[in-house]
């Protein structure tokens, strides 16, 4: 017998809640496939096993909280490799990742620079891939099925386009199947297929929807009745976060107005072409860009606190995290090396966060990272608010509705797209001399962008 026991999932995550189990007692598991899906970190992964075999026992179940360690499945060990037919050495296979920006994106608006991101690696075949995954076929309880080459990653698509790997014909070599070979099946055969109908499950009384497994009836006080709602592990980590940074950095909020009015019409005049490659030019897009290159001037901006050391640790990378509003709550995935991408990329890029963390699709590795956060309530409403600093960060912009308002403008007043923004940071860092410069430069650099070009 083999134990499948939870690995270690990121920096600091030892623990996580079950939300689905991807196996059943019987099925044959290849190593490297994905077994159990967890909440963790404000993220949904799936934990691929380490071993081969058939799943002798679940350990687990859903809405279970299980820590790093803990055996998740027992496996027969009579299973874990099945003899191949020898074959010839296959030559180094191009492994497709999804996921990624599209390599190459022509034409985009660039402030100042403009750097192609690939989407495809040359690599060998992994040296986790056993000779077992071939295309002969293997009994599996009463159905005979072939074993499937395919990444993880390759796996995690097909689900999410609901298109079963065993009737996929693979490229590769020994028939692995890639991103490509899943994405083209879809597109051809997925096409015809009709919908099945999901039957409908009786709503109990009190259930609260999106939480039907962990919902309870409703309970009465003195006043009248009240329900019990869990909260998420989504919920649980903000709680979490935010106590902690409140608790522990000393918060001040600095307020300014940009006037956007120029800004606005150079983002209707290139929005088609953004749109073009794949993205969508929003004002978030615009202050990312911006801020990245703020943060260049203000390094203290782009720092962590060492406590212990008694010392600034100031980051030489500038990783900008957004907040996302999701059903779930808020998620925050982080664009890396934002100050080397060019406005097109960085709306491609969070655009494609944006939507994985909605789906909850996000990985744990998108969450982390952060250096400076920015946070948009503009699509919403509001004029003012007071964002809480991701710890350990030490600033996070907040953005609300522009409007429009009357400006002086040469002797008399216009009508001006003014840009309400919000600037907490960690006092402990940053004095408020050194808030006002930073908020009033990226004030300045979006209402007269080309001035970022001069410096």
């Amino acid at each position: 017998m083999a134990e499948f026991k939870l690995p270690e999932l990121g920096e600091n995550i030892t623990t996580g809640t079950v939300t689905k189990v991807l196996v059943n007692v019987g099925d044959r598991v290849e190593k490297d496939q994905p077994v159990i899906e967890l909440e963790t970190e404000k993220a949904v992964v799936e934990v691929p096993s380490d071993v081969s075999g058939t799943v002798q026992e679940i350990r687990v179940k859903e809405g279970d909280t299980v820590k790093v360690g803990q055996v998740l499945l027992v496996l027969s060990g009579e299973a874990v490799k099945a003899e191949a037919p020898k074959r010839e050495e296959a030559p180094p296979a191009r492994i497709e990742e999804s996921g990624g920006l599209a390599s190459g994106l022509a034409g985009g608006v660039a402030l100042p620079r403009d750097h192609a991101v690939g989407v495809a690696v040359e690599s060998p075949l992994p040296s986790n891939v056993e000779e077992a995954e071939t295309e002969e076929e293997l009994a599996v309880g009463p159905e005979v099925r072939r074993v499937v080459l395919a990444a993880p990653s390759v796996r995690r698509l097909a689900r999410e386009l609901d298109v079963d790997l065993q009737q996929v014909k693979g490229a590769g070599p020994s028939g692995r199947i890639s991103a490509a070979d899943v994405q083209a099946y879809a597109q051809k055969g997925n096409q015809a297929k009709p919908p099945e109908p999901k039957p409908e499950q009786p709503q109990t009384v009190g259930e609260t929807v999106g939480l039907s497994s962990r919902s309870t009836a409703l309970e009465r006080d003195r006043y009248g009745e009240l329900k019990r709602e869990p909260m998420s592990g989504v919920r649980m980590k903000t709680l979490e976060h935010v106590t902690k940074a409140w608790e522990t950095i000393p918060h001040v909020t600095q307020f300014d107005s940009a006037d956007i009015t120029e800004l606005e019409r150079f983002r209707k005049d290139h929005g088609k072409r953004v749109e073009a490659a794949g993205g969508k030019l929003t004002m978030t897009v615009l202050l990312m860009k911006v801020v990245a290159e703020a943060l260049k001037k203000f390094e203290k901006f782009n720092s962590f606190v060492d406590v212990e050391n008694n010392q600034i640790l100031l980051k030489h990378y500038i990783n900008i995290g957004v907040a996302v509003d999701t059903e779930h709550g808020l998620m925050v995935p982080v664009v890396r090396n934002a100050d080397t991408k060019s406005l097109t990329q960085l709306a491609v890029e969070v655009g494609a966060l944006a939507e994985r963390a909605r789906s909850r699709k996000v990985s744990i590795e998108d969450l982390q990272g952060g250096t400076f956060t920015i946070t948009n309530l503009g699509g919403i409403g509001g004029l003012w608010f007071t964002p809480i600093i991701r710890e350990p960060e030490v600033a996070i912009l907040g953005v609300s509705r522009a409007r429009i308002e009357p400006v002086w403008v040469e002797n008399e007043f216009k009508p001006r797209l003014m840009l309400p923004l919000s600037l907490s940071y960690d006092h402990r860092v940053i004095d408020g001399a050194d808030a006002a410069r930073f908020l009033l430069w990226v004030v300045e650099a979006l209402e007269q962008p080309l001035r970022m070009v001069l410096d």
